[in-house]
């Protein structure tokens, strides 16, 4: 393409070439199609995980796509029995402020998704973006988990971020509403609303944290001083006693027929280590714990 069509957005090509032919990409054995689709046979997913949008950052978004169009193609697929309606898989914001920069179409990767698959997808489009409230990004690797059937590690991969950070953000989702809407808010941060999600009594803690401008660290004293929800991993002092670990050893290596040792670490989590001598042994040890 000449360089004088570069930067130009899909309206002005069209009137410079005429009707923009579609855009065939082959991934993997599905053929996916990108081509432009009137906003009047879209329509939003019922299921989109996410629910807030920012009505600057749309503004904002919308004003660039009057300049320069819409530069990331939306990703669709077909209302079953309806085949000329389309559903938004991922890059429903990107639809909206189309909508309002006054396009009548918008360029999309029409593919073909069962609702398990569309799901996925939007999900881990939404919790790879840079703005979501925590609220939104805990709930969205929650569902990725309880409806996908992903695991904490599954989704960690997925999203680049540690299992510790997903881990402590999804405590948020235990959080009564009343704070929910605090951190919707931004009156709260995600690092405090993760510090209060362990205590007792997260509503109180909340308000002093606004009413006394409380930083995190000054958050975790308090929570470290009050006490603590049932279920949290709460800090264990005194760890457990010599007898009763050389007790549990003792059992298990009697009956897997190995060295069996318990290491305890930080809020009650810990680690059995199980030491074999030779192959033989191993693939005995492995059909005992089979078992």
């Amino acid at each position: 393409m000449s360089s004088k069509f570069l930067g130009k957005s899909l309206a002005q090509l069209n009137e410079e070439m005429g009707t923009t032919p579609d855009i065939s990409v082959l991934t993997g054995l599905e053929r996916v199609v990108v081509k432009p689709i009137p906003l009047v046979q879209i329509s939003p997913n019922p299921d989109q995980p996410r629910k807030t949008f920012n009505e600057t950052e749309l503004n904002d978004l919308a004003e660039s796509i009057r300049e320069k169009g819409v530069l990331v193609p939306i990703i669709l697929r077909a209302v079953q029995n309806k085949p000329y309606l389309y559903e938004i898989v991922a890059g429903e914001r990107r639809y909206r402020a189309a909508q309002r920069a006054g396009l009548s179409e918008i360029p999309a990767l029409v593919k073909t998704l069962d609702d398990k698959n569309a799901m996925e997808i939007a999900l881990i489009e939404n919790v790879q973006r840079e703005n979501l409230n925590p609220i939104e990004e805990a709930e969205g690797y929650q569902n990725l988990m309880s409806k996908c059937g992903y695991s904490l590690e599954d989704v960690s991969r997925l999203i680049g971020k540690s299992v510790s950070y997903i881990r402590n953000l999804m405590r948020i989702n235990n959080l009564p509403e009343s704070v929910k809407n605090l951190i919707k808010e931004g009156k709260i941060s995600a690092s405090h609303a993760r510090t209060i999600a362990v205590s007792e009594n997260p509503e109180q803690l909340a308000h002093d944290i606004i009413n006394n401008n409380l930083s995190v660290a000054e958050t975790q004293k308090h929570v470290k001083n009050s006490t603590r929800a049932k279920g949290s991993r709460n800090l264990i002092k005194n760890t457990l006693d010599s007898e009763y670990v050389a007790k549990i050893e003792s059992k298990l290596s009697k009956h897997l027929d190995a060295t069996v040792k318990l290491h305890e670490k930080r809020g009650g989590a810990g680690q059995f280590t199980i030491s074999f001598d030779n192959r033989v042994q191993m693939e005995d040890l492995i059909n005992k714990l089979l078992k």
